[in-house]
């Protein structure tokens, strides 16, 4: 029994003591890699020089930071990943208990020199310091970036809008005879992972990622590949025309409703003023907006701009309305006042004509009582009476020539006072067509205005 029992005892020691313990460690010191180790690093890793090495490269879009039109910048926080395939790293991953990969700072191996060519800021995210060696010699490194690139952006439609701005990737300095650059993912599949894992997109809306690879040459013929990730997005226009579109259209309609308020009044003058004022502080906003440069006029500025034409025409239209009202206005005060002085000359003139009345009256009050003399007075009395007729007849032609007077006094008045009224009927009533026409042509235009435009930007 005891030899049985010490039998079993060796067996089960050198079973527990056959199982082999294998580490990381293990791997990279079998593959002579450290960090001052500099034949991985330095060169392309290949082993013969005319085979080119294949770089595979994915980018998913993960959030839209900024998209700035003033300074034509786009701002995307990326997920970019590249494979390639080292041919001096390789192991058995039996010989070291199944690893078939490792994770080593990226300072131990050598990297692609890729680049951004739109990128005009480093980045200062957080960087990812390890990449994954596989037991087949395939290198994945995977970065987060932050990409400030420039982006050339037609803000003709602002804010309705679809813009398409271009990330492209390329090697500094190794032409297609060195690396071939190919995307991991097609166009479809990348469109629905970053739809899938995005985070924020502010105001714009992502449409579309596609991928194109180009080759383009520099000075020296030397034939490089890129590869350009394209973003379509679109933009959300609900906060630009709740807060600019719709306050001019506002001020447009307070425009229109002020034909309605008295010409003779100072309140539409001021009113129409200050309208006009308004219209030029959003001016001011949208100028902070755009770009400065731009191939076309954008729609909104064309918007603005007829808009705000249209209220400075409606505005001299009101001046000049004003002015001929107060000429009309001068026109009735010097009316008035020749009114009242003929009113007092009238009063003048009834006092002389009562007073002519009663000398009248005395002369037919002597005639009749010198008829009703005695015969022996009647020689005396007659001599009297008819020096009294004579004179009597004389005042009388002279009353008649002064009538005549003041009867052509009188026509001139009238005639004057006639013109008078005429001309200020004139001012009056070419304000007042002046007025209605302009309105019909403002409305007219403005719904035209407003049509043509709203089309332009639906198209």
């Amino acid at each position: 029994m005891m030899h049985v029992a010490f039998l079993l005892l060796i067996v089960f020691t050198d079973g527990s003591s056959s199982e082999k313990v294998c580490s990381y460690q293990d791997v990279v010191d079998y593959l002579n890699l450290t960090t001052d180790s500099s034949a991985f690093k330095l060169t392309r890793p290949v082993l013969d020089h005319t085979h080119y090495t294949d770089v595979k490269l994915d980018i998913i879009l993960f959030a839209i930071l900024a998209v700035v039109e003033k300074t034509q910048t786009f701002i995307p926080f990326i997920w970019a990943t590249m494979q390639w395939d080292d041919e001096r790293i390789s192991w058995d991953s039996d010989q070291f208990c199944g690893i078939k990969q490792i994770t080593i700072p990226k300072e131990m191996l050598w990297k692609p020199d890729l680049f951004i060519y739109e990128m005009t800021q480093k980045d200062d995210s957080p960087q990812n310091p390890y990449m994954q060696v596989h037991s087949d010699g395939t290198v994945i490194s995977e970065e987060d970036l932050k990409v400030v690139s420039t982006c050339y952006m037609d803000v003709h439609k602002f804010p309705f809008d679809t813009q398409k701005c271009s990330i492209s990737i390329g090697s500094a300095i190794h032409s297609v005879d060195e690396i071939r650059l190919f995307p991991y993912s097609n166009s479809s599949r990348a469109t629905q992972f970053t739809r899938e894992v995005m985070k924020t997109q502010g105001e714009w809306e992502f449409l579309q990622l596609s991928i194109t690879k180009r080759n383009f040459t520099f000075s020296d013929s030397t034939l490089y590949e890129l590869l350009e990730y394209t973003f379509t997005m679109k933009r959300r226009p609900l906060l630009h025309v709740i807060n600019f579109l719709l306050p001019i259209l506002f001020f447009l309609s307070l425009d229109i409703a002020s034909f309605f308020i008295a010409d003779h009044r100072g309140e539409k003058l001021g009113f129409k003023v200050t309208v006009l004022l308004a219209i030029s502080v959003l001016l001011l906003i949208l100028n902070d907006i755009l770009p400065s440069m731009s191939n076309k006029t954008p729609l909104i500025a064309t918007y603005c701009i007829v808009i705000f034409a249209l209220m400075l025409l409606s505005l001299l239209e009101t001046i000049l309305v004003t002015y001929l009202m107060e000429k009309d206005s001068e026109s009735q005060e010097k009316l008035k006042l020749r009114d009242d002085w003929e009113d007092k000359q009238e009063e003048v003139k009834i006092d002389n004509c009562n007073k002519e009345e009663k000398r009248q009256s005395c002369l037919s009050c002597i005639c009749n009582a010198s008829d009703g003399e005695k015969q022996h007075e009647l020689l005396p009395v007659a001599e009297e009476v008819n020096n009294s007729v004579q004179s009597r007849e004389s005042q009388a032609l002279l009353l008649i020539l002064d009538e005549l007077k003041e009867l052509k006094e009188l026509q001139k008045t009238l005639n004057l006072h006639f013109s008078c009224r005429q001309e200020g009927g004139k001012y009056g009533l070419r304000a007042a067509r002046i007025n209605k026409a302009f309105f019909i042509f403002y409305v007219i235009t403005v719904s035209l205005f407003l049509s043509l435009i709203f089309i332009a930007w639906n198209t």
